[in-house]
């Protein structure tokens, strides 16, 4: 059996949850990620779209086009 390594990340949380593993924590926690990496996010759009990397015209490219897998065994 393969041990498993986590990141410093990881093993972060895992210690703040060791003291409070609530289920109110969990979700001020997931609150708190998902506004942050929201905002990444927003951000990194705001530099493609300034610097003309991603404009209308793209966007209404990636509208059409086909993104998902198949992820079924063949």
């Amino acid at each position: 059996m393969e041990a498993t390594v986590f990141n410093p990340v990881q093993q972060h949380l895992l210690k703040f949850f060791a003291f409070d593993g609530s289920e109110e924590k969990l979700l001020e926690v997931k609150a708190v990620l998902t506004k942050y990496f929201s905002q990444k996010l927003d951000k990194r759009l705001d530099e493609l779209w300034d610097s003309e990397v991603l404009n209308q015209e793209k966007l209404d490219e990636l509208m059409t086009m086909h993104l998902r897998t198949d992820l079924k065994d063949e």
